[in-house]
């Protein structure tokens, strides 16, 4: 019979120490930052056979996206030149905006929507996330879909 394939979003806090370091020597790998796989299984301590194991079942959330489209939604506060400072960063690590739809703001708050490109990043998702959250007036951030 054959073994379906499901995947789920799990907490790191509880994922086996191994999860987290198979992912850690991947992305040393993708950032160039060593050269081989021996160099980044020693430098996060494992063993090759772990991460042999692993690394084809094992990744970020946001890995996934990569190379694709998102689509965000945010609340911003009422405040002008807001919504142009968001821009302002998802182009500066290469984010191609496809569209935006924003709400009237309602009790000084709107919704904005946004769907981008994200192959030309040069940035992970979640750096994205990071950065959009950290801006004052921001209120909330989520990933609606991707593609």
């Amino acid at each position: 019979m054959k073994e379906k394939t499901g995947y789920f979003i799990v907490n790191q806090k509880v994922l086996p120490e191994v999860f987290i370091k198979v992912v850690e020597a991947k992305r040393l790998l993708e950032l160039k930052k060593v050269q081989t796989v021996q160099e980044a299984v020693d430098k996060v301590g494992i063993s090759r056979s772990s991460f042999y194991k692993y690394k084809d079942s094992v990744f970020p959330f946001f890995e996934n996206s990569r190379g694709r489209t998102i689509t965000i939604s945010i609340q911003l506060e009422d405040k002008a030149g807001l919504l142009s400072h968001v821009l302002n960063v998802i182009a500066s690590i290469g984010g191609n905006i496809l569209t935006i739809n924003q709400t009237i703001p309602v009790n000084k708050i709107a919704n904005v929507t946004i769907t981008m490109e994200t192959d030309p990043m040069k940035d992970e998702i979640k750096e994205l996330m990071d950065k959009v959250e950290s801006i004052e007036g921001v209120l909330n951030l989520k990933i609606l879909a991707r593609e």
